[in-house]
């Protein structure tokens, strides 16, 4: 990855048209990827190549739980709410207590 002055953010590349569209505007990600702040700026790459393709600023992070995700998340991922349990269990298959990070694109 190359200098830039932000924090490093990843998305799995099948999410970058949609977060650049802006039909992308939260990520559900576990304790370990949500350590961030209202206002803070990430600079995103692409998992697994490390392609740049943006920054995004954070407009907020709230703890949820599975069983408490519904259809505005499902449309804020630009998903349907049984195709976004699907993904959640795919990347966390042992579903630990999980976090809504709402963003962004700024540049």
């Amino acid at each position: 990855m190359s200098a830039h002055p932000y924090p490093e953010f990843t998305f799995f590349s099948r999410f970058v048209a949609d977060i650049q569209a802006g039909r992308k505007t939260i990520t559900i990600r576990d304790e370990s990827e949500a350590n961030w702040q209202p206002g803070q700026r990430l600079a995103l790459f692409t998992n697994p190549e490390l392609q740049p393709f943006g920054t995004i600023e954070v407009l907020s992070v709230k703890a949820v739980a599975f069983d408490e995700l519904n259809d505005e998340h499902a449309r804020q991922e630009n998903m349907t709410l049984p195709e976004l349990k699907d993904v959640i269990r795919e990347i966390y298959p042992d579903l630990p207590p999980l976090y809504v990070i709402e963003f962004k694109m700024i540049a």
